[in-house]
């Protein structure tokens, strides 16, 4: 036996801002109708009820005036086609000289003044008043009353209704018009291709959404930027492993080829040394990629010290082997906003470079100074790597910042990725990189200008 199941229905739930503006209109303009018919009948009602109060005080102040009336008068006065008042008339001592022609049966005592009574499940409005031979009350119907503040509401109304679905179709056309250039940027942004990253048109666009597009264009941009630059990226990395894969490959032949074990040994050196080459050839692409990616990384105080003393100890090793005099000249306590992986990676190929570039013998001196602020302000942190090597000729120091630059006859090898590695992470951090002539050891200087923070946290 099948068992069906019924699933409960979701309601739907729109999420289209033109159907949410048409439907909020709509219900208002309903809601607005149906408050005017209201307003309308309360006060036809109320007017109503001031005429005929005031036609029926008039009506028994006529009667209180006459004669006192009899039975006979009263079947000669009796009207038998309009029985909207009702009137009665009663001696002092409580016997009816009068009573108009009703199918109504009022209780036979009298409140002077206004009042309302309930007789054979009807209301009515009754006004009475006194003299010193009679007593005369006026009677009505409510029912009338409301059905005349019915009929002039209705009259009131009538426009509205007409009115209230040609005023929807005027909002419905409005509301439609206003979105159209919401639905036309839509399109756009639908029909284009994933490689289409140009600027969405923001002519006529409403002032509530043209902030939204204009924000769209600008990621658009910074986008289009970040394709290029990593088409460059792959187009040079491509490029440059070319050569240090095509050097491996000549120098495994000459491995294959080599007669003695002197041959096969300086083979085996030439291969294990491109295959380092080429290593860290992959390692600074990977860096200088991870670095780029991470750019709008979230930055947080820390102590800049803390992280030089810790890349002097772990390049400590390699100045000893090469015979390079490695020391910190001089270390503020200084507060910078930064990442420290990427400030680490910074630390290491600016040393790096240093020792790389330096000649056996020389001299690579750290400097951290914190240079305080105008008047109380924020003050900056200038960190300084300063070596005895041959530098670098001023017409170069802006070109070395390129992607696998490498300067004329420089005398160590590489990749080419060091500075722009650095210079990548310096932006990332709001901090200016230069390059100048060391005054005190000869060489080159590189200096980072960072600004600094109000206080840091253990690293």
């Amino acid at each position: 036996m099948k068992v069906k199941v019924k699933l409960p229905r979701v309601p739907v739930v729109t999420h289209s801002l033109r159907g949410r503006l048409l439907w909020f209109l709509l219900a208002a303009i309903t809601m607005a109708a149906i408050a005017q018919a209201l307003i309308a009948y309360r006060s036809a009602l109320s007017d109503a009820d001031q005429i005929f109060d005031y036609h029926m005080q008039q009506m028994a102040m006529s009667l209180r005036s006459s004669a006192t009336l009899t039975n006979k008068a009263a079947d000669s006065a009796a009207d038998p086609e309009n029985d909207d008042l009702v009137v009665q008339v009663w001696t002092p001592d409580g016997a009816q000289v009068f009573r108009s022609l009703s199918r109504a049966a009022l209780p036979q005592r009298a409140v002077l003044g206004f009042s309302n009574v309930k007789a054979n499940n009807t209301t009515y409005r009754i006004f009475s008043v006194q003299t010193s031979n009679q007593t005369v009350q006026v009677a009505q119907d409510m029912a009338v009353r409301q059905r005349m503040a019915g009929t002039l509401a209705l009259r009131t109304v009538g426009p509205i209704a007409v009115m209230a679905p040609i005023l929807m179709l005027v909002v419905w056309w409005v509301v439609s018009g206003s979105l159209a250039p919401v639905s036309r940027v839509k399109r756009q942004v639908a029909a284009r291709q994933a490689d289409d990253l140009s600027p969405v048109s923001e002519n006529d666009l409403p002032d509530e959404v043209l902030p939204l597009v204009h924000e769209l264009n600008l990621l658009f941009g910074r986008v289009r930027t970040a394709f290029e630059a990593q088409q460059h990226f792959v187009a040079d990395a491509a490029h440059e492993l070319r050569s240090p894969l095509a050097a491996l490959k000549l120098q495994v032949l000459s491995l294959e080829r080599a007669q003695d074990e002197a041959a096969r040994a300086v083979a085996i050196g030439r291969v294990t040394a491109g295959i380092e080459r080429a290593t860290r050839l992959v390692e600074q692409l990977l860096v200088l990629a991870r670095q780029e990616g991470a750019a709008d990384g979230k930055l947080a105080p820390l102590d800049l010290s803390e992280l030089v003393k810790r890349t002097l100890g772990d390049l400590a090793g390699l100045a000893q082997a090469r015979q390079i005099d490695l020391g910190l000249h001089h270390a503020d306590q200084a507060s910078v906003a930064g990442q420290p992986d990427a400030l680490i990676i910074l630390l290491r190929n600016l040393v790096d470079n240093a020792i790389k570039y330096t000649p056996a013998g020389g001299t690579v001196d750290i400097d951290l100074r914190r240079i305080a602020g105008a008047k109380g302000g924020p003050g900056r942190v200038v960190l300084a790597i300063e070596d005895s090597g041959p530098g670098i000729p001023p017409e170069e120091r802006e070109r070395v910042f390129s992607r696998f630059y490498r300067v004329p006859g420089s005398p160590a090898g590489g990749s080419g990725l060091g500075l722009a590695i650095i210079k990548s992470i310096a932006e990332a951090h709001g901090a200016t990189l230069t390059l100048d002539r060391s005054a005190r050891l000869g060489g080159l200087q590189v200096k980072v200008d960072f600004p600094e923070t109000a206080s840091a946290t253990p690293v």
